[in-house]
């Protein structure tokens, strides 16, 4: 027999700021095994179920990891669902219908190298006392010799489209000519058919048989430089895609200009007509200067986080919501759109924002939207295979001595106004400028972030200060 602590302990997996994440070499069969006995132990107490839904993304290894989890499932005495390759908010969305807990295999936007696992209670996203319960957790379980094929169940992606399509009009996209880029997005397959439903001329964009890890914060040249082409080439009013597992966003304007995730956002909760928003500290700092919520609470980076912000909202507020800088929009409280009622999904997700805003703009454009909010710009980008430790030991000394830590990333003109350690280290400049650094979560990564008043100011601002810490 083995312990779902000591295999977990020796597996060298970690949870980051959504989800178990390491590299597929560590997730063995046995490893993937006692992350679901774990899980599964830590649900029984508070839930009463006897079903596991189980989806993946489209990464090599996912379906193995999944065949994985299924068995240690029936070796725990319930029933798996699979799913098969669906975003993350979909999964999540069918099993909070059901009342099951559920396990999502993806490393989203991470390198195929790498993948995870993320787990749903039956009542949405699991906490981060959770998620040290499961770590801890010493369950027995008996080593998996052989595994099985999954038969698909098709009804979690078909519940996902159905969501919207009964709380938006038939003809919100009426006219509109949207791209679709499909590249391995774990829900590329279903986004046709939504935005169609909603009566748009869709232009499928780019499918790929390779993964492809798009990260919405950090969006490459090259991505930009093809949107742009795109738009053009097409004729296109918007274009729409999401990271691996289709919980973060990309949506770029008529002129192919990828939106930032916190600003699509900020524009959906707009058109929600949201009472209250939690986000992350890294969020740009419009979202308090529209003046369109009654409170903003400011939270650590990570889903589980703000969800834990949601307890406070709600006491409060009838209606609120929250989202995270990489797109990813949190519907805490159900919400009215027009005569229906949108229930809530405490859980990231890339649709609503992206249609929310689309809505909000009816027949004007994109980039009007962008236009209308206060002039506040904000960048990022990550060093890569830049082990946390190292990160860490950077921010602590820049903490200690903040002003010589900014002199030494060769800002000799500016000083701080503000330091905030809530995540990470975020030093507001006497001119109101923002730089934010913090390592990665999820990955061996130090990620910068930046806000200005002007686009090229935060990307300079990203530009110089990895450039400082850069070995």
């Amino acid at each position: 027999m083995l312990n779902t602590m000591d295999v977990i302990a020796n597996s060298g997996i970690a949870f980051g700021t959504s989800g178990a994440r390491g590299l597929v070499t560590q997730f063995t069969t046995d490893v993937c095994a006692a992350f679901t006995h774990a899980f599964v132990a830590q649900m029984r107490p508070a839930f009463h179920f006897d079903t596991v839904a189980i989806g993946i993304d489209n990464r090599p290894s996912s379906l193995h990891m999944a065949q994985a989890c299924a068995v240690a499932a029936q070796q725990a005495g319930l029933t798996a669902i699979f799913y098969g390759v669906l975003p993350t908010p979909a999964l999540a969305f069918v099993a909070m219908q059901q009342a099951i807990p559920a396990i999502m295999v993806t490393g989203s936007h991470i390198p195929f190298d790498r993948n995870g696992l993320k787990f749903y209670r039956p009542d949405g996203e699991i906490s981060k006392q959770d998620e040290f319960a499961i770590i801890h957790s010493e369950t027995e379980f008996e080593a998996i010799t052989a595994l099985q094929t999954l038969q698909i169940n098709t009804s979690g992606a078909a519940a996902y489209i159905e969501r919207y399509l009964q709380v938006f009009p038939a003809n919100l996209l009426q006219g509109k000519r949207i791209g679709i880029y499909q590249h391995s997005s774990a829900g590329r397959d279903l986004y046709n058919q939504l935005f169609s439903a909603l009566g748009a001329e869709v232009i499928t964009l780019e499918r790929t048989d390779h993964f492809v890890p798009i990260d919405t914060e950090a969006v490459s040249e090259e991505d930009r430089a093809k949107a742009r082409l795109w738009a053009a080439e097409h004729k296109l009013d918007a274009i729409f895609s999401t990271d691996g597992d289709g919980d973060r966003p990309l949506l770029a304007d008529e002129a192919g200009n990828w939106l930032r995730g916190d600003l699509l956002c900020l524009l959906a909760a707009r058109y929600l007509a949201v009472e209250a928003l939690a986000v992350p500290v890294s969020c740009n700092t419009a979202i308090e200067k529209t003046g369109s919520f009654s409170t903003v609470l400011r939270t650590r980076i990570g889903s589980p986080y703000v969800i834990a912000a949601f307890n406070d909202l709600a006491a409060d507020y009838k209606t609120y919501a929250g989202f995270e800088a990489n797109g990813g929009f949190l519907l805490g409280s159900s919400v009215q759109i027009g005569a229906a009622e949108l229930a809530a999904l405490p859980t990231r997700d890339a649709v609503l924002p992206a249609l929310a805003a689309l809505a909000l703009a009816g027949q004007g454009s994109v980039s009007a939207l962008l236009a209308s909010l206060p002039a506040r710009y904000t960048a990022s980008d990550r060093i890569t295979n830049f082990a946390t430790e190292a990160s860490k030991a950077i921010l602590a000394q820049a903490a200690a001595a903040p002003e010589l830590f900014l002199q030494q990333l060769g800002f000799v003109d500016s000083s701080i106004s503000e330091v905030n350690q809530t995540d990470g280290l975020r030093l507001t400049l006497a001119n109101q400028d923002i730089i934010h650094l913090r390592p990665s979560g999820n990955a061996p990564e130090l990620r910068c972030y930046a806000e200005s008043c002007s686009e090229q100011a935060a990307q300079e601002l990203v530009r110089q200060t990895l450039q400082g810490v850069r070995p």
